[in-house]
């Protein structure tokens, strides 16, 4: 069945209406709405500079100016129908105008394309985005500085391919969050100063041949310039690809802390406990307390991954410059966007909340032969011997503490001896986890002194 239904903001070259499966596929307002507050903002500042450049008349501008307003106070508070016939936002808008101010609403498109308007309103909008994005990330950067100024000195074990390797610090381990979500925020201050280009006045694709001022509305929507080239500007999505690609970079390391406080919360670590706020319980094994959230932002990953994909696949075939299927980069971006604020709000909240273990942190640390490397850096600092052959010692030392059951520093020096001649009692002296910790003193390295740098650098750094 054919709807006879003509969009009167397009329709005039159709004889007939669309299909209404046309309509269907062809609307974007059940998803673009989100764009609103962009699009008001973006034809208040079109609507000034065609009053400026005597394009329209002041008294047309001001009117249009006031009756948008009036049309997003109504997408506000709930109260504005939105029509599917009306394809999408920019058009539901105009059309509400129009039925607000009469005549004038008709001149507000003047020297513009829903090409460029779309482009302007979706960069304005990723822009807000990328902004709220930041400011979450270094909150959760403060929360994990909290965590690690107060365990600065705490010994927990260090692990490579979850086997325990050596010592480190509580605050240490914090401090390599706060360095990976240091270069998340980068990259998402990288994007926005490259996407700060306004793309508004480049019409259709070629430019304009009304006498437009692109500077004076780039300035009025707090962008640092206009746009060089209109095929590229109003085709160009790299803005919302690259707050994507950093998004997912970003979940990525929020999914790696996931896990760990997932691995650190059970039973077996008992390293960290979850606040009640942050965990659920078990609809049958009244014991159980779920690290749920944990394990939901470890999920998030894989939604904004694919929002990465799929708009790298809309994008990767299409010729220059706007067509149909750049409709298709919102749906997946607005999903991203709400994954990743919310990952990290959660994040942000269970770090603030969580309770760390000194006394399972530092027994685990002194478990698992931690301290072979600072063994076998004796041997080669304070015996003088080659690397490979305080390596091989050690191990013979590992192999001997592990058929006894115990750790190093629980071999007698005579045992130690048998093995190599060159082993005094000043071994005792970095077996230890605490001297251990304190003996990496490198720069970057665990040393509470070192992770106290860090963290006062860092705080001074976000302010």
């Amino acid at each position: 069945m054919s709807d006879t239904r003509q969009n009167a903001m397009w329709g005039g070259r159709f004889a007939s209406g669309q299909d209404a499966i046309m309509e269907a596929i062809n609307a974007s307002i059940g998803f673009d709405r989100r764009l609103a507050a962009q699009d008001v903002a973006g034809s208040r500042a079109h609507a000034a500079m065609l009053a400026a450049t005597g394009i329209i008349t002041d008294a047309d501008a001001e009117v249009i100016r006031e009756g948008l307003l009036k049309v997003l106070s109504e997408i506000e508070s709930g109260d504005f129908a939105f029509s599917t016939a009306l394809e999408d936002i920019h058009m539901n808008v105009e059309a509400r105008l129009g039925e607000l101010v009469g005549e004038p609403a008709g001149r507000l498109h003047t020297a513009r394309s829903r090409n460029d308007q779309v482009a302007t309103d979706f960069k304005l909008w990723v822009r807000d985005t990328v902004d709220a994005a930041a400011e979450r990330v270094e909150s959760l950067q403060r929360a994990l500085l909290e965590q690690a100024e107060a365990g600065v000195d705490w010994v927990m074990p260090g692990f490579t391919h979850l086997q325990t390797a050596q010592p480190v610090t509580w605050g240490h381990h914090m401090m390599a969050y706060v360095e990976m979500l240091g270069r998340d925020a980068g990259r998402l201050r990288d994007a926005r100063a490259r996407m700060n280009e306004s793309p508004l006045g480049c019409a259709a694709l070629a430019g304009t041949g009304f006498p437009i001022d692109r500077d004076m509305t780039a300035r009025e929507l707090g962008f640092d310039r206009p746009a060089a080239n209109s095929l590229d500007a109003v085709s160009d999505r790299d803005f919302a690809l690259e707050f994507l690609a950093a998004s997912a970079i970003c979940a990525m390391h929020l999914s790696r802390l996931a896990e760990e406080l997932v691995i650190w919360s059970s039973a077996q670590f008992r390293f960290v406990k979850l606040s009640d706020r942050f965990s659920t319980g078990s609809s049958i094994m009244p014991q159980k307390k779920n690290p749920d959230a944990a394990e939901l932002v470890r999920a998030k990953l894989g939604r904004i991954f694919g929002a990465n994909v799929a708009l790298m696949t809309v994008m990767k075939g299409l010729p220059l410059a706007y067509s149909k299927d750049m409709q298709e980069d919102k749906e997946q971006v607005f999903d991203a966007a709400d994954s990743l604020l919310l990952a990290l709000s959660a994040m942000d909240g269970m770090v603030r909340d969580m309770t760390a273990e000194p006394e399972a942190l530092r027994a685990a640390a002194a478990s698992g032969f931690s301290t072979a490397t600072d063994l076998a850096d004796w041997l080669v600092r304070e015996a003088g011997m080659p690397f490979r052959e305080a390596h091989h010692v050690t191990g013979a030392l590992v192999a001997k503490a592990e058929k006894k059951g115990c750790d190093l520093p629980d071999l007698a020096l005579d045992e130690m001896r048998g093995v190599s001649q060159a082993i005094t009692e000043g071994v005792f002296d970095v077996l230890g986890v605490e001297n251990s910790v304190a003996s990496r003193v490198s720069y970057g390295g665990t040393a509470p002194a070192r992770v106290r740098e860090q963290i006062a650098a860092w705080k001074e750094r976000l302010g």
